[in-house]
């Protein structure tokens, strides 16, 4: 079995379940060559592929740091100069990382999130309003996409057409730098920060009852923000808040089609139903691909002795299909009960946003599957370029309006 999972081409189809196969039973925790890895050191990471090694890893931040990034590749020397001493919130560990979690934790409780509940409702109702009298759209750019584009861009309190242009800017970033113009993802960071320190200029000026006015106003360790531990929460905040509504619903569809017994069984009762749906689903796109860890001290992991400083990569997609954590879990089943998948993460880095990300989730399938029906491909689905981020990029689609 050859085993790829830096090419996106590995990834040009959605998640390469056979190779994840194939790791799980016969070398769970596996090095992988990076070849194009720093030139000192070692090149490669150790790829984690079973449920109870990823929980273990992605629990254990003492022995596995988020340090210095959650990215196989390592910052380019230009970047890491550019950011200086600054980190993304992602990219630190308790309790640092505790820290400024805490700054925004209560917008995404779920109590706080249930208050959006309604909103998002009326959201869901405009997405689909945009689209139900053509009878075709790209179901990415045109529903899925512009639903957590719009819900950022409210918690921000940014006009809902600007959510919109930095999604797009999110898509570049996730692209694999080969499968773009030379420097087209740095120039997208920049174009984020560019639009970020406008944001910093409005909200210092006149400030609202908005994420964006808090972040300014609130302190760590006694001080405020800096513009750029401003621009760096921005930048997660818009980059994370669409990934997983994003590519759940549009690979969550084109899972329906595929699965039409399974569709027919969650349109018989969609109210009932949808809640262990949608958990299934999670399990079955996992939209995160993988995250990194970096080993702080020499550890055993499954058997093998990981050596402080080696990269540590964690497979969602694997983990969420291992035998010994799910009953057939090559089976779509949307009445899966339990199911604990960790499409969201776990530990102390687990999404924060997960709560209001369900919320967009079960309001967006509500509109769309109560009204429009007869779904059928206008194209091949194009997957994202990308070895980090699973989902369709584009998704043509006829359909009818119920």
């Amino acid at each position: 079995m050859k085993i790829d999972l830096l090419s996106p081409s590995s990834f040009a189809a959605g998640q390469p379940h056979e190779q994840y196969r194939w790791l799980r039973e016969h070398a769970p925790v596996r090095w992988h060559d990076e070849p194009n890895g720093p030139d000192s050191g070692r090149r490669g990471f150790w790829a984690v592929t079973r449920h109870a090694d990823v929980w273990a890893v992605d629990r254990d931040f003492q022995a596995y740091s988020s340090e210095p990034t959650i990215m196989i590749q390592d910052p380019a020397a230009e970047q890491a100069a550019g950011f200086g001493p600054y980190k993304m919130m992602l990219m630190m560990d308790p309790p640092e990382h505790t820290a400024f979690r805490k700054l925004i934790r209560s917008e995404f409780t779920l109590p706080a999130a249930r208050l959006r509940e309604d909103r998002i409702k009326a959201l869901a109702r405009q997405i689909v309003d945009a689209v139900i009298e053509k009878g075709e759209c790209d179901f990415v750019s045109e529903v899925a996409g512009e639903m957590p584009s719009f819900v950022i861009a409210e918690l921000m309190g940014l006009p809902l057409e600007d959510g919109r242009e930095l999604y797009k800017l999110t898509e570049t970033i996730h692209t694999a730098p080969e499968a773009l113009p030379p420097g087209a993802g740095g120039a997208a960071v920049m174009k984020m920060f560019e639009y970020g320190s406008g944001v910093i200029a409005e909200k210092r000026a006149r400030p609202g009852d908005d994420l964006a006015s808090k972040l300014l106003a609130c302190e760590v360790d006694g001080r405020k923000l800096d513009d750029m531990e401003f621009l760096l929460f921005f930048l997660l905040l818009v980059d994370a808040g669409g990934d997983t509504t994003r590519n759940l619903l549009s690979g969550g569809l084109l899972a329906l089609m595929e699965h039409p017994e399974q569709y027919a069984w969650l349109m018989a009762d969609l109210p009932g139903r949808l809640p262990t749906a949608r958990e299934e689903l999670l399990r079955w796109t996992s939209p995160v691909i993988y995250m990194r860890r970096t080993a702080k001290h020499d550890v055993e992991l499954a058997g093998q002795q990981i050596r402080e400083g080696d990269k540590v990569v964690m497979y969602f997609g694997a983990a969420n299909r291992d035998p010994a954590a799910f009953d057939r879990p090559e089976l779509l089943d949307l009445a899966r009960d339990p199911n604990p998948h960790i499409a969201f993460g776990t530990g102390p880095h687990g999404c924060l946003g997960q709560h209001i990300a369900r919320i967009e989730i079960d309001a967006m399938l509500v509109e769309v599957l109560t009204r429009m029906g007869d779904f059928a491909p206008a194209a091949p689905p194009e997957w994202l370029a990308s070895n980090f981020i699973s989902g369709p990029k584009a998704m043509p689609l006829r359909f009818r309006a119920l």
